[in-house]
């Protein structure tokens, strides 16, 4: 990695003389690539090789391409127009063949000369531009161009090797400059100090890095490049896991209390008043909290499962379990809705058991408290005085909770709902505010590969629900195509009006919630159009238009309400209850519903736009309807053609409920570097060659690998080049990042 003075002097600096401070700073901009070292780990994306030529049958459109081709025919023709109005414009037409295909070549104005001198026929090179279509033909206009023949300077040699690296590039800085950036630095790569324990490189059979890197950027045969991506998906993957292997240590060294249950306490109790059996998977998972919290290290768990797979029961055992043990659990909810919900059914499943101090409260009860940021004072000062006397063994609520008033008697366990909600800072005040590290729980619903696991949540242990209790029923999804079949939305309505006639309730999810505000944002946003935007030329449906469309139109006569993040805590409170109290017949809300909310009578769910929302957002939102006995019924409206990528992952969503098969989907169609949270760690250190699905086995082996060099030393004191690597890879602040998931 950056590792030496060598490779960390400024691009700005080493390019003065080949491309100039303009390159430097376009590649700092656009790239992310600021030092020697950068720009070395910034590896080809493909290879041409010289004898096969790309296929022009394949070009995308309106991408910017690098083509390797021959010139077949080149004619210059003269033109009026207003700016040369006597006929003196002129027009160069190239027409360029790969066997596969031929494309054309435009260039106007003074920009002819140049390439009407070097593009004769039979001349081949390599050409970059963005794809358009000019009177129905595909067509580059003033593409960039590097000639390939062996004369002059820009001979061969400047391509040595048989094989062209093509580079992630961008519009204003075309891959071969970068080709020839590199060039320029890649002696530098001999001093670059190897991360790689000698032991385990050499056990693996993998290249020095100097090798890998000089490999991987001008190699002379396919197994050069096959040598250089093993041995660079291991320094990425080992990196990364003895960073998190270092977390892991240092957390098991930290003290904390023990908390294990008594034989007749407040967990047997409930365990007595359970009308149903646990699941096995439920027994399962609670087993291995159980023996995590019974240890005088905390326990860091991932606790996945499925949407209604029953993750609340679980951590309600696990809270009960602790202060069973004379501790105190709080969980933290990511929306003020959820925390109420939270409450509401933790106190209903327990009943006399949550009634702590009251008159007909059981022998063994507690109290259970919410504290959220709009109660009132009165309420809050009760709550936090609960807290601080022991009086509230369980307390649920948003991050009000982190809060400096906010102080605990003994605080045992923190249970965290929808982790990716959660900051950084968020998780360490809770964990402060114990005199000892608090154990704790992570809950997600949004599965999760086992690889991508093991490189996000990587400091947690990871447990997993897979089963659903009894008496789920199934879901039926089905993409509903607004654009080419009208009709089709029309008998959308028509079912959400037959399951309202049968008793039943139903969403109607919206991407945007469509006040002043969200259009102010939207404008605010305006450069920042996603492709199906520039598509469709117009903003995603809102709450508040379609709520007011469906009450006048095809929902006229039921009974329709709004729900969205903007209303005040107790108004969203006020039309949950509602909804939940069957008041309601359809709600039209925003992704405000996609976590926790719990109505088992809605049966029906249509979501608008639904190809502006993720895969795993769409699985989530699904899993509100299907959770009583009648079956679920999830509608995916989309105006996008058939044949639109967005299209492909909507019937991805609809033709399976199996959340990690949806979860691989998604994490396929995005770059991987989002896995890692790209936008948090800056694009520098998101993973280049290593692919978290394909790669299990090199994560898993790394894995292993890094806990065995942590174990034997874990200040990593004889491993001078992977401790600098770490400090490369991990700044503070992505160390953090990391250490939160």
């Amino acid at each position: 990695m950056d590792l030496v003075p060598a490779l960390e002097e400024p691009l700005k600096q080493s390019l003065k003389s080949v491309l100039g401070p303009a390159t430097a700073k376009v590649m700092a901009e656009h790239l992310g690539l600021h030092t020697v070292g950068d720009l070395l780990h910034h590896y080809p994306r493909r290879y041409e090789e010289r004898g096969q030529l790309t296929h022009l049958a394949d070009l995308p459109m309106d991408e910017h391409v690098t083509v390797v081709a021959q010139v077949a025919d080149a004619r210059l023709h003269s033109f009026a127009s207003a700016k040369a109005p006597r006929g003196k414009g002129q027009r160069l037409e190239v027409t360029i063949t790969d066997g596969s295909g031929r494309l054309q070549l435009v260039f106007f104005g003074n920009g002819v000369h140049k390439p009407h001198k070097e593009l004769l026929p039979g001349t081949r090179a390599m050409f970059a531009g963005k794809v358009s279509v000019f009177n129905r033909r595909l067509q580059l206009a003033h593409p960039a161009y590097e000639l390939l023949r062996g004369d002059g300077e820009e001979s061969v040699e400047a391509w040595a090797g048989a094989l062209i690296p093509i580079y992630p590039a961008t519009a204003k800085l075309e891959s071969w400059k970068i080709g020839k950036a590199v060039q320029t630095v890649l002696p530098t790569a001999q001093e670059a100090l190897d991360p790689l324990p000698p032991a385990l490189r050499e056990g693996r059979g993998l290249v020095p890095l100097p090798e890998a890197l000089l490999k991987i950027h001008r190699p002379h045969t396919k197994a050069d490049i096959a040598d250089a991506r093993a041995r660079l998906k291991w320094d990425e993957a080992f990196v990364l896991q003895v960073a998190l292997a270092r977390r892991r240590h240092a957390d098991a060294q930290l003290p904390a209390v023990p908390r294990r249950p008594k034989a007749d306490g407040l967990l047997a109790a409930f365990d007595d008043r359970l009308p149903f059996t646990l699941t096995e998977g439920q027994q399962k998972v609670s087993q291995e909290i159980f023996a995590d919290l019974a240890t005088e290290h905390p326990m860091h768990r991932l606790l996945q499962g499925e949407v209604g797979s029953g993750k609340t029961m679980v951590a309600l055992r696990a809270m009960l379990a602790v202060v069973d043990a004379g501790g105190q659990a709080v969980m933290l909810a990511p929306t003020e809705v959820l925390a109420q919900q939270h409450h509401r059914s933790i106190t209903e499943m327990m009943g006399e058991l949550a009634e702590g101090g009251m008159l007909g409260g059981a022998e063994q009860a507690t109290k259970v408290v919410a504290l959220t940021g709009s109660m009132g004072a009165a309420a809050r000062r009760q709550a936090l005085l609960d807290l601080v006397t022991g009086e509230a063994g369980i307390v649920i609520g948003t991050h009000a909770l982190i809060e400096d008033k906010v102080q605990f008697h003994d605080l045992g366990l923190v249970v965290v709902d929808e982790q990716h909600r959660f900051g950084v800072e968020q998780r360490d005040a809770l964990r402060g505010k114990s005199k000892q590290p608090p154990h704790l729980l992570v809950m997600t619903a949004t599965p999760i590969p086992r690889t991508v696991a093991m490189t996000v949540f990587g400091d947690l242990e990871t447990s997993v629900l897979d089963q659903l209790p009894a008496g789920r029923s199934p879901i039926a999804s089905h993409v509903v195509p607004a654009a080419d079949k009208p009709h089709f939305l029309a008998r959308a309505w028509d079912r959400i009006r037959e399951e309202v006639a049968n008793g039943h309730q139903a969403y109607v999810v919206c991407p945007r919630i469509g006040d002043d505000l969200d259009d102010a944002d939207a404008k605010k946003a305006g450069k920042k159009k996603s492709p199906e935007d520039e598509a469709e030329k117009r903003p995603p449906l809102a709450v508040l238009e379609v709520a007011d469309q469906l009450d006048k139109g095809p929902l006229r006569g039921l009974r329709v309400e709004v729900l969205h993040g903007r209303m005040h805590p107790d108004d969203k409170d006020t039309v949950m209850r509602r909804f939940a109290a069957g008041e309601t017949d359809v709600l039209v809300a925003t992704t405000v519903i996609e976590v926790g909310v719990n109505v088992p009578n809605a049966t029906a769910m249509v979501i608008m736009d639904a190809d502006r929302f993720g895969v795993s957002q769409l699985h989530q939102l699904r899993g509100r309807v299907g959770r009583g006995s009648a079956p679920g019924l999830c509608l995916l409206v989309t105006e996008m053609p058939e044949a639109a990528a967005a299209r492909q992952r909507l019937n991805a969503v609809a033709s399976t409920l199996d959340g990690f098969e949806l979860s691989r989907i998604d994490l396929e169609q995005r770059r991987e570097g989002d896995v890692l949270g790209q936008a948090q760690s800056g694009a520098r250190t998101s993973l280049r060659v290593l692919a978290v699905i394909e790669d299990e086995e090199v994560i898993a082996e790394a894995r292993e690998e890094a806990t065995a060099v942590v174990t034997a030393d874990p200040e990593l004191e004889q491993l001078p080049g992977l401790r600098t690597a770490l400090d490369a890879l991990l700044d503070e602040e992505r160390e953090q990042y990391l250490e939160k998931g």
